[in-house]
């Protein structure tokens, strides 16, 4: 069986072998510095139900920490413990300052209307707000597997409530809604993080170019295991940008079409039915693992933990595995992975587009002003005239599609996605070199934890921490 928090610790331990760094000091990044667990009653349907909640918190070398909370009924503290490990490495390879958290509630949503999950949402942050672990300077949640922007309004206003004069308490969550703080792009992100490493890598001289002939996704076929939000909006930009998707997995079955999926018809289908099976514009397999053996260049993992593992490994026919999904792999099934010439993009990496943006929600929480604000108006004047002058020497109009362009000026969407891709191929450009500087010799995985590691260190032995 899988063990996540084992896998973790192996990846952190492979990358501290390659490191200068003293035991002790390596010892302390490792470690969890507080986890707590919190039983609270909420008295539901004229009874009283008791709820388990987690809370752990990493690293604050750096604050506030930050993390998604996960409603399960699965969660447990040691898997919480083992995301905020992540996320506290996920951070510091992204350079976003910000130390690593994670929340979870064992809960099957399934079983509770919007308004009893409200409730225990509530009570929920009021636990987390009486034991200081909730705070725009001190924690800062986000959604996870389960919950979503509604869970997180709900959060920033019990936090409100219970801080009245705390000015900045939209900026104690992330991934709210627009009408409640949120951020444009943030929904997304994750899934077009995705997109934009597997992009960046693509074009990079770190690929394979006898698997990858070309820097581009026009005509890849790209298989995506895991059609929430993060596989769904991979699936979106990856089509817009030429790829075929040629098959969808989810729980149960997954859908198959060699000549390319209709992305948006499968997301209204499953929007409808609850389900990608019996799709008109595909063939429904049963067999939910039959993803992982699709023959296409690109496999996109987007779901659970551990699906990859030395038992199923040799079913792999794609060139290129992208880790959307936190621990997808196992570290057997990496090592053979790697011994057969497969890259594969870390979920450190990979997935980091969520905790970016969440990163520009926060500021513009912190800072009371939607992104573009000030520069709008002048930078659409400034186009104006630029487009002028263009059609004054050309002597005739310029492109409809580019006079709308220029003259939108810089939206906070058009601004958030031009930072997410800024952040993804800096940091990928950082695990590159990286792994350069070992002569190729280590996985990028393991080049992603020595930097993440090395960044964390360096903040420890400044501080003297």
């Amino acid at each position: 069986m899988f063990n996540f928090t084992a896998a973790v610790s192996e990846n952190f331990d492979t990358a501290i072998n390659q490191l200068n760094l003293d035991a002790a000091l390596a010892h302390k990044i490792k470690v969890c510095n507080a986890s707590f667990t919190v039983n609270f009653g909420v008295k539901l349907r004229g009874v009283m139900h008791t709820f388990e909640g987690h809370s752990c918190i990493h690293s604050d070398h750096v604050e506030p920490a930050k993390g998604g909370i996960r409603y399960s009924p699965h969660a447990t503290r040691e898997e919480v413990e083992s995301l905020a490990a992540l996320m506290s490495l996920k951070c510091a390879l992204a350079d976003i300052p910000f130390g690593g958290a994670k929340g979870g509630l064992k809960i099957d949503n399934s079983k509770w209307t919007v308004e009893e999950r409200e409730i225990i949402t509530r009570r929920f942050a009021s636990e987390l707000f009486r034991r200081g672990l909730l705070g725009p300077s001190r924690n800062v949640p986000a959604p996870d597997m389960g919950s979503g922007p509604l869970e997180m309004a709900w959060i920033a206003d019990q936090y409100r409530r219970l801080n009245g004069n705390d000015i900045n308490a939209m900026a104690t969550v992330t991934g709210k809604p627009l009408s409640h703080g949120g951020i444009e792009g943030r929904n997304e992100a994750t899934g077009q993080g995705v997109y934009f490493a597997t992009l960046g890598f693509l074009k990079s001289d770190a690929v394979d170019r006898g698997a990858f002939p070309s820097s581009s996704l026009s005509g890849l076929r790209v298989a995506i295991q895991g059609f929430g939000n993060v596989g769904s909006h991979t699936a979106v930009f990856m089509a817009q940008d030429g790829a075929l998707i040629v098959a969808v997995g989810e729980h149960d079955c997954c859908v198959v079409n060699p000549e390319g999926l209709d992305v948006a018809a499968l997301r209204q289908h499953l929007a409808a039915t609850g389900s990608i099976r019996n799709f008109a514009g595909a063939t429904t397999i049963d067999d939910p693992a039959h993803i992982l053996s699709v023959t296409c260049e690109i496999l996109v993992p987007a779901a659970m933990e551990g699906v990859i593992t030395a038992e199923n490994v040799g079913k792999i026919k794609a060139k290129l595995i992208v880790e959307a999904a936190n621990g997808p792999m196992t570290p057997e099934a990496e090592a053979e992975l790697e011994r057969r010439g497969i890259a594969v993009l870390p979920d450190l990496f990979a997935n980091s587009g969520g905790v970016i943006v969440s990163y520009f929600e926060w500021v513009k929480n912190l800072s009371h002003m939607r992104f573009g604000h000030l520069q709008k108006r002048r930078e659409q004047a400034l186009n104006m005239k630029l487009v002028a002058e263009l059609e004054r020497q050309s002597g005739h109009g310029v492109d409809e599609r580019f006079r709308e362009f220029m003259l939108e000026g810089p939206t906070e969407r058009r601004l958030v996605e031009s930072g997410l891709e800024d952040s993804i191929m800096l940091t990928l450009a950082k695990i590159i070199e990286m792994r350069k500087a070992h002569q190729n010799k280590i996985s990028l995985r393991t080049a992603a934890y020595m930097i993440a590691i090395s960044s964390i260190a360096l903040r420890y032995n400044t501080l003297g921490l």
